[in-house]
């Protein structure tokens, strides 16, 4: 086992780094004096002795050019490219590991599975699941339930924020066996709006009303309680105060706060929340409102421009997909509203033309109390099983946790029925 380094040279040619197997063999071509050995590269190998086979950056390199080196990745032959002779301006450092110490590398250790917690949100005013939300729920082995206690909204007669659309618990016997995270959500306007000297004394109303709703209904297995916004630039300052003062009065609680794509992307702008955790919302990551969008839900091409830097955020991370669709209207070419709960089924009328995911009308038509006028486009968007499959295997690979939360959003039976429980399984299992 051979480490090779190259001695810091004083030069201005650019260094790149190349790999290569002993487990290849060696082989002299004809009129050839000396062996050669195929090698992989990082980068494209500028030399003139050096053949580039049929195979991505794999390389046929001499010998002479080239000592021997073991493969994966642990050790390194440093070189400079340029066209003349290597052999004269290289000086290697040659060491010698012992074999106790190339077993004990990490790089040649299996990847180990995640623990993995199953969890939903459940996003309704009126806690009381259904027999098949308790059903499919003790099935796949859901321990958490992501309960939104309230929403926090913009009053503009009053000009103060105030809760909205506050949980009503009508069985908490579910709940006896569940974890709870309480949720908060802030919508953006709201914190937009917001005096800076509002923060503190809404972070205080908040944290006041969570503790009376859990109290109220007597809600004892709490791990953590979580905070959900879309914070930007303009609005992150408050927002961070807010979540600061709710983290102090929550104690010894820990506080998480969801976090989108692009608040990973452009992480120097958006900042990092002064959190315990995040949670990473795996949806509505494309252009709602753009009608060229073909899914603004889950798309895991859109997902890639956003991920190039997940795997240095500097919060532990849960994550959350979508099982939920809707419909969304354009009116001459602009975005007028989304429609929930409406069948395909609805849409098969002959003043319909059906275009990929598209329903176009034909004539003004009145379908299941909606007004549609000619002309409008319907597209029909869904969290389709395969590319939430292909959504968690990515961000599998770019998360370090040993232990993840994963929640599905959300527990709605309508929702549910379009799942099979196998499909639910196989959601959970694809990021251990």
């Amino acid at each position: 086992m051979i480490f090779v380094s190259q001695q810091n040279l004083k030069t201005q040619h650019r260094c790149v780094t190349l790999l290569y197997s002993i487990s290849l063999p060696a082989y002299r071509p004809a009129g050839s004096s000396f062996p050669h050995f195929i090698a992989e590269a990082t980068d494209q190998l500028n030399l003139p002795t050096v053949k580039k086979t049929l195979l991505p950056n794999i390389y046929e390199i001499p010998e002479s050019q080239l000592p021997l080196l073991k493969k994966p990745g642990l050790y390194y032959l440093k070189f400079f490219r340029t066209p003349y002779a290597i052999n004269n301006i290289l000086k290697y450092i040659l060491l010698i590991f012992s074999t106790a110490l190339l077993a004990a590398c990490s790089y040649n250790k299996p990847h180990e599975k995640r623990s993995i917690e199953r969890s939903f949100y459940f996003w309704k005013s009126v806690f009381k699941p259904t027999t098949f939300e308790k059903t499919v729920t003790g099935s796949i082995n859901v321990k958490t339930i992501y309960l939104k206690f309230f929403d926090v909204n913009w009053n503009e007669n009053t000009l103060q924020p105030e809760p909205a659309a506050q949980v009503n618990i009508v069985d908490t016997d579910f709940l006896e066996s569940k974890k709870i995270i309480p949720v908060v959500f802030i919508t953006n306007e709201c914190i937009y709006r917001l005096d800076s000297l509002q923060a503190i004394p809404l972070a205080e109303k908040i944290s006041t009303l969570m503790k009376a709703i859990i109290l109220n209904n007597h809600l004892a297995n709490i791990p953590e309680i979580q905070i959900d916004c879309d914070w930007t630039v303009t609005t992150k300052d408050k927002y961070f105060t807010i979540l600061k003062k709710i983290k102090e009065l929550s104690q010894p609680l820990p506080i998480s706060a969801t976090i989108r794509l692009h608040q990973v992307k452009y992480i120097g702008k958006s900042g990092i929340p002064p959190v315990d955790r995040g949670l990473l919302m795996c949806y509505n990551m494309g252009n709602l409102k753009d009608p060229a969008t073909d899914n603004s839900i889950l798309e895991t091409k859109e997902l890639k421009k956003y991920t190039g830097t997940l795997s240095t955020y500097p919060l532990p991370l849960d994550v959350a997909l979508p099982l939920f669709e809707w419909k969304v209207l354009f009116r001459f070419g602009k975005f007028k509203g989304l429609i929930q709960n409406l069948s395909d089924s609805v849409f098969k009328t002959n003043f319909v033309d059906k275009k990929a995911n598209t329903f176009i009308f034909l004539k003004d038509t009145l379908l299941s109390g909606y007004d549609f006028k000619k002309g409008d486009i319907v597209r029909n968007e869904k969290s389709d099983y395969n590319e939430i499959m292909s959504t968690a295997k990515e961000i599998s690979n770019q998360l370090s946790n040993n232990t993840l939360r994963v929640s599905l959003f959300h527990l709605d039976s309508l929702t549910l029925r379009k799942y099979p429980i196998y499909e639910l399984e196989n959601i959970y299992s694809s990021l251990r």
